[in-house]
């Protein structure tokens, strides 16, 4: 299952993006975005969002 950003509570810091092991985090309309086509389910950014925006899709 991948994961997906809350866009609402992301304040688009980009710490996630940096953790992301397969790059499927990407800047879009002022948030970030999961791809989740790309997403491996790792959780890594998970981990570091600040905000804690990044839930299971």
């Amino acid at each position: 299952m991948a994961y997906s950003i809350v866009k609402d509570d992301c304040v688009n810091c980009g710490a996630c993006e940096g953790e992301c092991p397969v790059d499927a985090i990407s800047e879009k309309d002022d948030a970030r975005v999961i791809d989740a086509d790309t997403c491996i389910d790792c959780g890594a950014c998970v981990d570091v969002c600040p905000t804690e925006c990044i839930n299971p899709a």
